[in-house]
């Protein structure tokens, strides 16, 4: 590649990113601000949760966890390739969500957001230690 074209390639790389930064602090700007849900019991967050997982080197995921009240949860993750599908148990401890399944373990916190509409936010560590983060909205 030439001088002037690697120039122009790094100029439009540049203009680009700048334009994607600028597009995610308006979005994030819009979501305003957020309150931390103490959960003070599990029939709270009993029920279907819908979003999207994040895992390191991977695309975006859809993901559905369902929460019983007793706190045992399954959890599918929808791929291009298949389903993977988990289960586990949670428990409450300082207002969040302690999950431990056979594929591992994770923190949970529930927030509100300027619409009043409640997310949920996890981060997990997997038995192989990978992490993970979703962030999942109740299911109407």
């Amino acid at each position: 590649m030439t001088t002037r074209g690697a120039r122009l390639l790094w100029a439009i790389l540049t203009a680009t990113a700048l334009s994607g930064f600028a597009a995610l602090l308006v979005g994030c700007a819009s979501l305003g601000p957020v309150s931390p849900v103490a959960v003070s019991d599990l029939g709270s967050v009993a029920g279907t949760w819908k979003g999207v997982v994040y895992g390191p080197g991977s695309e975006p995921e859809s993901v559905e966890l369902t929460i019983r009240e007793d706190g045992s949860y399954d959890v599918v993750s929808r791929q291009t390739i298949g389903e993977s599908r988990g289960n586990g148990k949670i428990v409450l401890r300082d207002g969040r969500l302690l999950l431990e399944g056979p594929k591992g373990h994770g923190v949970g916190t529930v927030v509100t957001n300027a619409a009043g509409d409640r997310v949920m936010n996890i981060e997990a560590t997997l038995s192989d230690n990978s992490t993970l983060s979703a962030e999942l909205s109740r299911s109407r």
